[in-house]
C-alpha cells in the first residue's frame, strides 16, 4: 500500500473520529477546552522548520497559541493562525495557556529544545520536537525519561523515519542478507553554514528580535550577524554542528537496523576548533559492543567534505550524503539522507524479499499516538532519545579533539560518564541560566 493511500485513509479515519479521544491523565478533556473536540496545539518556534511543523499541527487540530522570539516571524504566523494567542516567551505561554493546550511542537535552535519540551511534558502535554532531540547527552536521556514517566505521546522531527525507502533498507539489513555486519560508514554534505572560525563582531540587535529570550539557557553574549536565523548551528553554545544537524537523518537507517545504542568508545579527528565554533570537518569512529546475535560494530562518520574510501562502493557513484553497511557476505549502499535515492546491494548478493510497516506520515503518527493509537516510531522514550544520545556522543569526542586528533573517549552509557575524561562532564550535562529548569 502506498504512503499516499495510507495518508488518505488516515485523514478519513481521524476526521470521522473528530479527534475525540483524550489520553494524558490529570488534565481536562479536549471537549472541555474546545467545542469541536479537536487537539489544541501550541507551537514554540514558527519560522524555518517551525513553519511546516506548525502548519502540520494546524491541519490536525486547533492552534491556540504560537511563540517565537522574532516578532516579525510571530506577526507572519499570526496571519496563518489568527485565533492563536501570541507569545515571545514559551514559559509565559505554557504558564498562561497550559489548561488550554493538549500538545506542543518545538522547532527552535538546538539549545532550546529541551528547556521548552521538558516544561511542556512535565505539564502533561504531548510533544513533537525537531532533531536533534536535544543539545546535550544528559538532556536526551532526561527527555526520554520524562516522556515515559508522564505517559505523553512524543515524536522527534526526523521525517525519514517514516519513509518506506529507509524502512525497507533497514529491513534488508535485518534480514541477514549482508551476513553479520562489522562496519557502517555514513557521510554528509554538511556543513553548509560558516563553521570553524572566530565570533563575529557585536552589532546592535534588531528591534524585532528578543535576543535574551533567543539565548535562553545559553551563556550571555552580545548579538552579532551570523547567529539568527540559521548559522547558529555552527556554534557550540547553540547548535550541534554538521553531526547534530544531519546524523539523526543519515545514521537513522543503520540505527533502526542494528540498534546502534550505547557505544563503549568514541574517537574523533577534525580540523581543530576553538571550543566556540565547531570544526570545518570531522571524522568520528564509534565502537559498539556485541548485542545479542549482532556482533560488535564500528560506525564511521564523515562531514565537511570528508568521505570514506571510494573503493568501498565498488564502482558506484558516491553521492554527497549516504550510508554504506558492510557485512561478511555483502554490502548495502543507500545514497541520500534517507536512502531515498534507491538501495544497491554490492558483493554479488541478491535482493531479499522483506516486509516493513508503512507509515501514514511522520506527523500523522504523532497525531495517532495522541489519540491512543500506539507510540509513534521516533518517540522519545523508545527510539529518538537513544538515537540522539548516540549522535551527540560524537560531538563529545569532537570536543576532546580540539587540537585535531582526540584521545578515545571511553564511555559508560549507564552512568553517562566519560570514564577516562572527567573534564567532559560539563559537556555531557549543561548548566542552565537562572529562570530555566533542567532537573525538576
Amino acid at each position: 500500500m502506498s504512503s499516499r493511500t495510507n495518508r488518505r485513509r488516515f485523514l478519513q479515519t481521524t476526521a470521522a473520529a473528530g479527534f475525540g479521544f483524550w489520553v494524558a491523565g490529570g488534565a481536562a478533556s479536549r471537549k472541555e477546552r474546545s467545542p469541536n473536540g479537536k487537539i489544541a496545539f501550541a507551537s514554540v518556534g514558527i519560522g524555518g522548520k517551525g513553519s511546516s511543523d506548525s502548519s502540520d499541527a494546524g491541519r490536525f487540530g486547533d492552534m491556540v497559541a504560537i511563540c517565537d522570539v522574532d516578532e516579525g516571524t510571530l506577526k507572519a504566523g499570526a496571519k496563518r493562525f489568527p485565533k492563536a494567542k501570541q507569545y515571545t516567551d514559551f514559559r509565559k505561554m505554557l504558564c498562561e495557556m497550559g489548561k488550554s493546550i493538549d500538545a506542543v511542537t518545538v522547532s527552535t535552535p538546538d539549545h532550546t529544545h529541551a528547556p521548552a519540551a521538558l516544561m511542556a511534558m512535565r505539564m502533561g502535554k504531548h510533544c513533537f520536537c525537531q532533531k536533534p532531540l536535544t543539545h546535550t547527552i544528559y538532556e536526551a536521556r532526561l527527555m526520554a525519561k520524562v516522556a515515559k514517566d508522564m505517559k505523553v505521546a512524543t515524536q522527534m522531527g526526523n521525517q525519514g523515519t517514516a519513509s518506506s525507502s529507509l524502512r525497507k533498507a533497514a529491513a534488508i539489513v535485518k534480514s541477514g542478507a549482508l551476513g553479520p555486519v562489522k562496519e557502517v560508514h555514513v557521510w554528509t554534505n554538511r556543513p553548509i553554514w560558516p563553521q570553524g572560525g572566530e565570533r563575529p563582531a557585536p552589532v546592535p540587535c534588531p528591534a524585532h528580535l528578543k535576543w535574551d529570550l533567543w539565548l535562553s539557557v545559553a551563556p550571555p553574549r552580545p548579538y552579532a550577524n551570523g547567529y539568527h536565523t540559521f548559522a547558529w548551528r555552527g556554534w557550540w553554545d547553540f547548535g550541534t554542528g554538521a553531526l547534530g544537524d544531519m546524523a539523526c537523518h543519515t545514521v537513522n537507517m543503520p540505527y533502526m537496523a542494528l540498534n546502534l545504542r550505547d557505544p563503549v568508545s568514541v574517537q574523533a579527528e577534525c580540523s581543530g576548533h576553538n571550543k566556540d565554533s565547531y570544526p570545518k570537518w570531522s571524522i568520528i569512529t564509534f565502537d559498539f559492543p556485541a548485542q545479542g546475535k549482532r556482533p560488535a560494530v564500528k560506525l564511521f562518520w564523515y562531514d565537511g567534505g570528508k568521505k570514506p574510501d571510494a573503493d568501498l562502493l565498488e564502482g558506484k557513484k558516491m553521492e554527497g550524503s549516504g550510508c554504506l553497511v558492510i557485512g561478511e557476505k555483502g554490502k548495502l549502499y543507500g545514497p541520500g539522507d534517507y536512502c531515498e535515492k534507491g538501495v544497491s546491494l554490492l558483493g554479488g548478493i541478491s535482493m531479499p524479499k522483506v516486509k516493513w510497516t508503512e507509515s501514514p506520515g511522520h506527523f500523522e503518527e504523532w497525531v495517532l499516538a495522541i489519540n491512543g493509537g500506539g507510540a509513534a516510531r521516533s518517540n522519545f522514550a523508545d527510539y529518538s532519545g537513544g538515537l540522539s544520545e548516540t549522535i551527540l556522543l560524537g560531538n563529545l569526542a569532537v570536543w576532546a579533539a580540539a587540537s585535531g586528533k582526540g584521545e578515545k573517549v571511553q564511555w559508560d552509557a549507564k552512568n553517562l560518564k566519560a570514564t577516562n575524561m572527567p573534564e567532559l562532564d560539563a559537556i555531557i550535562k549543561p548548566t542552565y541560566r537562572p529562570g530555566y529548569t533542567l532537573d525538576a
